[in-house]
């Protein structure tokens, strides 16, 4: 090709003969966009013929997944085979840790011999490693699931947390106790885990245990249940779609796209994993043999043509239930396994604007697939706040220790909904960026939120009354102990240099993480097997806190 191209005064590249049997005239034009790659148009093309036209439309279709394609690699949206063997690893060695609990959990009650041969657990994978779409700084979502004899407040939180307390690999390990789904969180080789917990009634759970058969989920504890659930999501999602592969490619373009533009992050009000999940399975049900150009062409199409609130809905094929319409959810987005329910939402009238609007620039900017200036780049580009806004409300949120903030900052993310909604009736609508910065000019532990806040006719420049009535909501039901807040709004010009520059996807991203319990820093006292009374299992933190009940009742 090189051979027959010439450059213009614009330094386009034009191209007289294509090695390509294409039935349309000539030339064409090489364009180099700002993402580095390059894309094939007609220059001043004629008239064409409808088969010429399709051809051209299924070429550019083509080279617009290709540069895709390289956008991910540039990206480092996958993982280098290295750091693929790493996680891989990780879990192999968590699930031989299990299985040595279980044995022990086994001997501790008593079981007959025979018992303790048979019995097992074991290890599943949910979240974004469990659907093949994590990145490189990507935690990993674990459920332990074990057999009937095996409980949540000792077993769980104290045999296994001792056991993996005692590894090397081990490392900042922590029980959350009052999450809606309760779990341990730690480093396993530097690794973050998320590692919750289900018991099961049977004797021995198998390592690839089919949790959509209805025969494990008898008489199981609702806990256990709700542990289940990203599992099984999971896993119905991979069968529903119809390329795993395009599926996976599309969702982390999809994420990357939600956290770029800031309308990722379920407890901001905006779209979670599960909720993009879903969203891209739909479209790559309606689309089998789409490219990955076209499924995300139809997936801003689709959505930014929506009609809220229809629900979402993946076909599986089975006879629709007859479960009562979701009317409480803005964007309704049902998960695909039964006992059917709707994904849980904090989408508020702000964030479905700003969700809808985004929605709406996706579709946009990639309509039109003959477009000549059309960049990737441009799709994925950070949301520029500090040009959308003039005043931001300042959240500071502090603690005296480092571990302390993990806990304060948790809680209080868990109830920012309630902050969104006041803020909406003050202002009509907010802008919450999910990213989250820190004060380098003060010393204590801190994590700092910038939320835009748009011109309206009642503008409030006074905060106290609003985080008066935020403290109300964020001290009732938190058992440790609190950190500061201040709110306080600031104009553009008063922003820091980091948050000025920063768009969204480069800040500190954090999980919610409640009351955080450290039993090694806290007075304890001794906990002695039930059914070998001098049997010594571990330590339990007396603070204060009611007991919790096992997951086996």
């Amino acid at each position: 090709m090189a051979g027959n191209a010439f450059h213009n005064q614009n330094g386009v590249v034009f191209v007289n003969h294509l090695p390509l049997p294409l039935p349309f005239p000539q030339p064409f034009a090489l364009i180099n966009h700002r993402g580095g790659g390059e894309v094939l148009v007609p220059y001043n093309p004629p008239l064409l013929t409808p088969l010429g036209f399709s051809v051209l439309k299924a070429q550019m279709d083509e080279l617009r997944s290709i540069s895709l394609l390289q956008f991910m690699v540039n990206e480092e949206l996958v993982p280098s085979p290295e750091e693929e063997e790493k996680r891989r690893n990780v879990i192999v060695k968590l699930k031989q840790i299990v299985l040595a609990w279980i044995k022990k959990v086994a001997w501790q009650h008593r079981l007959p011999k025979q018992q303790i041969a048979a019995t097992s657990g074991t290890i599943l994978t949910y979240g974004s490693y469990g659907l093949g779409v994590h990145g490189s700084d990507s935690d990993i979502d674990a459920l332990c699931v074990g057999p009937f004899f095996a409980t949540m407040a000792d077993d769980f939180f104290i045999v296994l947390r001792n056991m993996l307390k005692g590894r090397p690999e081990v490392s900042e390990i922590h029980c959350v106790k009052d999450a809606k789904v309760p779990l341990m969180r730690f480093k396993f080789d530097g690794i973050s885990i998320d590692l919750p917990f289900a018991q099961l009634k049977v004797l021995s759970v198998p390592e690839n245990v089919d949790l959509l058969n209805p025969l494990f989920l008898r008489d199981i504890d609702e806990t256990s249940l709700k542990s289940l659930s990203g599992v099984r999501a999971n896993k119905r999602i991979l069968q529903l779609v119809p390329n795993v592969e395009n599926f996976q490619s599309m969702l982390r373009c999809v994420k990357l796209w939600a956290k770029r533009r800031g309308v990722y992050g379920n407890l901001l009000g905006f779209l979670g994993g599960v909720h993009l999940a879903i969203l891209v399975a739909f479209v790559c049900q309606g689309n089998p043999n789409a490219s990955l150009n076209a499924l995300i062409m139809n997936f801003f199409e689709t959505f930014a043509l929506w009609h809220w609130p229809t629900p979402v809905i993946l076909q599986d094929g089975l006879p629709a239930p007859g479960d009562a319409m979701e009317t409480r959810s803005l964007m309704p987005i049902r998960l695909p396994c039964s006992p059917y329910e709707y994904c849980h939402s904090n989408i508020t009238r702000s964030t479905y604007y700003k969700i809808r609007t985004e929605f709406l620039r996706g579709y946009t900017m990639t309509r039109d697939l003959l477009k000549p200036d059309f960049d990737w780049g441009s799709i994925f580009e950070p949301y520029a706040y500090s040009k959308k806004h003039s005043r931001f409300l300042k959240i500071y949120l502090s603690a005296s220790e480092q571990d302390e903030l993990g806990d304060w900052v948790g809680w209080v993310k868990s109830r920012f909904r309630s902050l969104i909604v006041k803020l909406e009736e003050i202002q009509g609508t907010c802008d919450p960026n999910p990213t989250e910065y820190v004060d380098m000019d003060v010393t204590e532990p801190n994590v700092v939120f910038y939320w835009g806040l748009n011109p309206c006719k009642r503008n409030f420049t006074d905060a106290v009354s609003v985080k008066e009535d935020f403290m109300t909501n964020i001290n009732n039901g938190y058992q440790g102990c609190p950190g500061r807040m201040e709110l306080s709004i600031v104009l553009t010009s008063e922003l820091p240099k980091n948050v000025l520059a920063d768009g969204t996807g480069s800040g500190k991203h954090t999980k919610a993480c409640w009351k955080i319990l450290d039993y090694y820093n806290q007075q304890r006292i001794p906990i002695y097997s039930q059914h070998l009374p001098h049997y010594f299992v571990g330590y339990v933190a007396t603070n204060g806190e009611p007991e919790y009940p096992s997951a086996g009742g």
